[in-house]
């Protein structure tokens, strides 16, 4: 996030037009990308599927402006009205005024489609359609709705205040206007938008995953333990954070729908996922959010 928010108003750029965003998915990734667009000076409308998720979402970002406005030095007020662009609910209804729609729900493709028939009834002609997802066909999503050509890829990383990159995949039918308009977005909010092709897993999980899956396959393998294995990859190869613990970081389910989507997309057994994570994965052992992953977190 940059340090100083800015106005929504009109800069001049392809998105001027849009001030309101609709964030439908209260998680990890969609609480950041909500609390992201409202740090500078858009109005959201944060969706999830029930109050209680929608409470959570707008507690968690209450917590990580109060963080970074005493790490900043913000003055008396400017996180509150941060916090105040937001406004949760549990309607999809809410999509009907917004230019841009950020779909950041669980890389499930029959939810995602299912919410993009949705979203393409109720947002405004022009509106852009965007997905978070890490992996999955834009194309196949574009094709459910009758504006493939406004459909596009967004994918931001974890956690996404801080990280930089944004991902903007093209799908097939994605037009120039629509790419020019969400790279434009991606500006405003002071992170840098790099162009990607729809390929499963897209550039950053087809490099990422593979590494992580390697790294499960060295565990089981009995190759070295956790902590070597990470310790590997962070002093030798300069990795701020090993894969083993950044796997539980991301969620080993999702690390483990991604290889999945790699596999059946590529067909190549090089993206085979490792037994050991699909044992984690139906033992409940998810990583970060569950307590237990490769590593256990007791305060989890």
């Amino acid at each position: 996030m940059s340090s100083t928010a800015v106005s929504a108003a009109p800069s001049g750029g392809p998105s001027a037009a849009v001030t309101r965003v609709a964030v439908v998915g209260g998680g990890t990734m969609g609480n950041g990308i909500a609390q992201v667009f409202a740090s500078e000076g858009f109005d959201v409308e944060l969706i999830d599927a029930k109050p209680e998720f929608v409470e959570k979402a707008l507690g968690t970002i209450a917590k990580n402006l109060e963080r970074v406005a005493k790490k900043q030095n913000w003055p008396t007020g400017r996180a509150s009205g941060i916090l105040a662009r937001v406004r949760g609910g549990v309607s999809l209804e809410a999509a009907r005024g917004c230019r841009l729609v950020v779909e950041a729900v669980s890389e499930d493709a029959a939810l995602k489609r299912s919410l993009f028939e949705q979203l393409d009834q109720l947002a405004p002609a022009e509106a852009i359609l965007a997905s978070n997802t890490s992996s999955l066909s834009i194309t196949e999503i574009a094709a459910v709705t009758k504006r493939p050509d406004r459909v596009i890829g967004m994918h931001f990383m974890n956690p996404v205040p801080v990280m930089q990159l944004v991902e903007i995949i093209r799908g097939l039918a994605t037009s120039d206007a629509t790419y020019a308009l969400t790279e434009d977005l991606a500006k405003r909010l002071g992170k840098t938008p790099v162009e990607v092709n729809d390929y499963p897993g897209f550039v950053s999980n087809r490099i990422l995953m593979p590494m992580i899956n390697e790294a499960a396959y060295c565990l089981m393998e009995g190759v070295a333990s956790r902590e070597a294995i990470d310790a590997v990859m962070k002093l030798g190869m300069n990795h701020p954070m090993g894969p083993l613990a950044l796997a539980d970081l991301i969620g080993l389910d999702t690390c483990l729908s991604i290889m999945e989507v790699l596999h059946d997309g590529l067909g190549d057994s090089k993206y085979r996922p490792c037994p050991l994570l699909r044992k984690l994965v139906r033992a409940g052992w998810l990583g970060r959010k569950s307590g237990r992953g490769f590593y256990e977190y007791p305060s989890q």
